[in-house]
């Protein structure tokens, strides 16, 4: 039988990078010169692969759909993400809600894809997102959720959760996880 690996699935923006908020909204960068990541991630993600874990953004990008942001803009982002940091896949949504696709946040479909892909135990795999959505998501997959908690004028994720000021204290958390578990 084939072991499944551990991963922990993380937002994009307002997780790895900077988000941008206006009027207690979150906004993606609009340009490669404005997408910057946020301080103590590059060591957070180096922390939780050394430990042996997956690393998967899982990221809605629905600007690219409406037009607002054009496709190789978010794809520089990513580039830019993987000369930075280790990570093992990258999951875009591009679709609306209107679109009513399966991979769009709150649904779990990316979750999902980058379990069969990678060989994932989403049980034993964790979540840390920014937004409801995020939250929600993990927790139909199945993964254990840190919520960072910007105070966005939007709906909260419903419990349970973990609530934590930043990737690195969520790494912090996983790992001492990981620590009992053994």
């Amino acid at each position: 039988m084939v072991k499944l690996r551990r991963a922990v699935f993380l937002d994009r923006d307002g997780v790895i990078n900077k988000p941008f908020v206006k009027d207690g909204k979150s906004y993606p960068p609009s340009s490669l010169e404005e997408f910057e990541l946020l301080p103590g991630v590059v060591q957070a993600i180096n922390n939780l692969k050394s430990a042996g874990y997956a690393v998967v953004v899982v990221t809605n990008q629905p600007d690219v759909a409406t037009g607002k942001q054009k496709l190789e803009v978010v794809e520089s982002f990513h580039r830019q993400l993987s000369q930075q940091v280790d990570i093992d896949l990258i999951k875009v949504c591009y679709h609306t809600d209107g679109d009513d696709c399966s991979c769009r946040k709150p649904r779990p479909g990316m979750l999902l894809e980058a379990a069969e892909e990678l060989g994932i135990d989403l049980g034993k795999s964790f979540l840390v997102g920014d937004r409801w959505r995020d939250i929600e998501s993990g927790q139909r997959a199945g993964c254990g959720t840190f919520f960072i908690d910007y105070g966005y004028a939007e709906r909260r994720p419903e419990p349970p959760y973990t609530a934590v000021e930043s990737l690195a204290q969520a790494s912090r958390a996983i790992l001492e996880t990981k620590a009992e578990s053994s």
